[in-house]
């Protein structure tokens, strides 16, 4: 595929909504499709009411695409905050299930507000101090978790209430009493997710799932059982959008649950967010670069009018906003147009909404898990090092065995000690020694002296980002100590935006030792030379 001219770079503002409103407009669409179920499926999953995702997604989408510093991605909910927000309802409500929902809509809010202080102090650029293998321990935990919980929704079965072992270890037991109807439907949307990109259609795979279900719902006359057991198998929204409207309870605000909340929401939220912005960075056509921290603040403020009127938290969401490029998307307008289409579609076509059953709901989050930890993250993981295997392992079984916020700490924590064993001076875990000059008008030569770390290296990220374009960067390892995964994947994505933009990139020193054959695994550049 040919590379976009640089000159015919998109407009923004409403000169680029005459320009592309008709390319935006159908990946709007498209996106509309994928976001729908996901959107039902990731409230339900979080104990929070249906229509809560689909609030989330209209603000995203008509508000924050608006102010946001990104060019492509589309905001919503997202099945990484599932556990973040479940655990809050849950330890919030002491078992009342719309007291816990209320509580944590109030610590949302507070939550959108640390968010919008760190955009406004402009540290977006603090998700580089977690090491990449950490960052995807934490998504692939939050992916089996998914499935061990959503696995008893495909069955039929309701769990007796205990601990996420419990609840994994008691998957036997509804497999056995499954729901024959309910796990046709579950099963039937596996199959259909799982040999769908074989077929090669534009139309996404979820929204064939919510159509396959409905069809079998139908047949099965879900809505009457229903009616006649007490249990839940369609989803609930009212027939009026307003009255999906629920407002923040903020009298556990003193407590340390509450507390808890706010952070967990805060910081997964976060980091989530500019992980994913910059990850679709990359796949812009167009190498356009977001602002980070103008991104944040956005999405802060999105979130707060969701808290405020009962959606869930929002992020830059990777997956619909992978849709959103590969469908041709060409500015914000896209994320805006998908906002608008939802929030139509649920005025206008509440009976439908009301007819799918959360048996394919189940399968696409359960689909969606598998990806977050299948065996092939495990294998891309350890082909960098087996270093990278352990600190991945670790902050699973952390996040598994506590929470979110314990297993992502842990995983740094081992990171840092991994980093000593291998001879980083204590001196240099957190500051970072390098020197920029200039070797011609057109040459520089970034020198790296002792170790650059995940916990180091922000300095040195900045500074980059401060060179001007079209020139020939050098970077001199050969007085480096120990280079992490973390930097050289850094290296590796400027390398790519730089030359992408007219410049040169190339490293010099020869390493003394690599941890793995992969191009970005850690090395030791020279000898531990302390006395």
């Amino acid at each position: 595929m040919n590379k976009p001219s640089l000159s015919a770079m998109p407009k923004t503002g409403l000169p680029g909504l005459k320009e592309n409103w008709l390319s935006d407009l159908q990946s709007g669409f498209l996106v509309f499709l994928i976001a729908l179920p996901l959107c039902l499926g990731i409230s339900v999953a979080s104990g929070f009411p249906p229509s809560a995702g689909i609030i989330t997604a209209i603000v995203g989408g008509v508000l924050v695409s608006r102010i946001s510093g990104s060019y492509l991605t589309i905001n919503g909910p997202a099945a990484g905050l599932i556990v973040v927000v479940l655990a809050a309802v849950q330890a919030l409500g002491e078992g009342d299930a719309m007291a816990g929902y209320r509580y944590t809509l109030a610590a949302i809010v507070v939550a959108s507000g640390l968010q919008v202080l760190m955009g406004l102090f402009k540290l977006g650029q603090l998700s580089s101090f977690f090491p990449t293998s950490v960052v995807h321990g934490m998504l692939a935990a939050i992916g089996i978790i998914i499935i061990g919980t959503q696995t008893h929704v495909m069955l039929g079965g309701v769990p007796e209430p205990g601990s996420l072992f419990s609840v994994i270890a008691q998957i036997p037991h509804s497999l056995l009493n499954m729901n024959a109807e309910i796990g046709l439907i579950s099963f039937l949307g596996l199959l259909v997710l799982i040999i769908w990109p074989f077929i090669g259609s534009r139309v996404p795979a979820p929204i064939i799932v919510v159509l396959v279900g409905i069809i079998f719902a139908w047949h099965f006359d879900l809505a009457q059982e229903s009616a006649v057991s007490g249990s839940k198998f369609l989803v609930a929204i009212p027939d009026d959008f307003l009255g999906g409207f629920y407002f923040p309870d903020f009298s556990r605000i003193t407590s340390i649950a509450f507390w808890e909340a706010v952070l967990s929401i805060s910081l997964v939220g976060s980091l989530e967010s500019l992980l994913s912005a910059t990850a679709i960075d990359k796949l812009d056509p167009y190498k356009r670069s977001s602002d980070l921290d103008r991104d944040l603040t956005a999405v802060g403020l999105g979130n707060l009018l969701a808290g405020l009127i009962g959606g869930l938290p929002m992020i830059a969401e990777i997956v619909r906003s992978s849709a959103n490029i590969n469908n041709g998307a060409k500015t914000a307008w896209a994320n805006f147009f998908h906002g608008l289409i939802l929030l139509l579609f649920v005025v206008l076509f509440t009976g439908f909404i009301q007819r799918i059953p959360l048996a394919s709901l189940a399968a696409v989050l359960v689909y969606t898990g598998y990806r977050l930890a299948s065996p092939a993250t495990f294998a891309r993981v350890r082909e960098v090092g087996k270093e990278q295997l352990f600190l991945f392992v670790v902050t699973i079984a952390g996040v598994l065995a506590t929470d979110l916020l314990i297993g992502v700490t842990l995983g740094i924590a081992a990171k840092l000690a991994i980093n000593l064993v291998r001879g980083v001076w204590p001196n240099n875990l957190f500051k970072i020694h390098f020197t920029i000059r200039q070797q011609d008008s057109n040459t520089l030569i970034v020198r790296l002296l002792g170790s650059a770390l995940f916990s180091n290296f922000l300095p040195l990220k900045k500074a980059l980002n401060k060179l001007g374009k079209g020139k020939t960067i050098i970077f001199d390892f050969s007085d480096g100590y120990l280079i992490d995964h973390t930097v050289m994947e850094f290296i590796h994505d400027f390398k790519q935006n730089y030359e992408a933009q007219g410049g040169q990139c190339r490293k010099i020193g020869k390493a003394l030792e690599t941890f793995s054959d992969h191009a970005l695994a850690a090395r030791l550049m020279t000898a531990d030379d302390r006395k």
